[in-house]
């Protein structure tokens, strides 16, 4: 046998195992996120209801602010269909704290949010929390908190929102 029908051959032996692959493992499926989200698949639904603001210090946005990301999150990032109440993932919460304090090292002041939240997942309950969570960010002191919160409670909300999402759908 000569190189060129020995190379024809394995040619077509690659070709014959690369159309038989995907019909011997067309059953088997692997599913990715690029969330990180692992979500039981008899799981359809969310419900996140408003975070009111408790804490001493209230911000008019900031409530309505990390409700609104939250849902945004999972309408983004899972497949889950946000419903008012009853979801099959049940969040809600409330703000519990929202402080500014000079940051010792930089000079710059820091601002705090802490949120209480109650996770309840109907098909999994070893998965329900009732966690508090808190996130903060920088700001230089030469500015009043009030001047500093349009930019201030959208970075800390993402911070907030990350960790809940992960502490209830990415089980790992």
């Amino acid at each position: 046998m000569n190189i060129k029908s020995r190379y024809f051959k394995s040619r077509i032996a690659v070709m014959v195992a690369a159309l038989a692959c995907p019909l011997l493992f067309g059953g088997c499926s692997v599913k990715y996120s690029l969330s990180g989200a692992s979500i039981a698949p008899e799981i359809q639904t969310v419900s996140i209801a408003r975070f009111p603001n408790n804490a001493l210090l209230v911000a008019p946005i900031l409530s309505s602010t990390l409700t609104d990301a939250l849902q945004d999150r999972f309408t983004r990032q899972t497949r889950l269909a946000v419903v008012p109440e009853n979801g099959d993932l049940r969040f809600e919460g409330e703000i519990t704290n929202y402080t500014s304090t000079p940051a010792a090292v930089s000079g710059e002041e820091m601002a705090v949010i802490t949120v209480r939240v109650r996770f309840t997942n109907a098909f999994q309950p070893e998965f329900n929390y009732d966690k508090t969570f808190s996130a903060f960010s920088d700001y230089s002191s030469s500015r009043l908190l009030q001047e500093a919160e349009p930019t201030l409670i959208p970075e800390i909300v993402d911070q907030l929102v990350e960790n809940i999402f992960n502490d209830a759908v990415s089980n790992w």
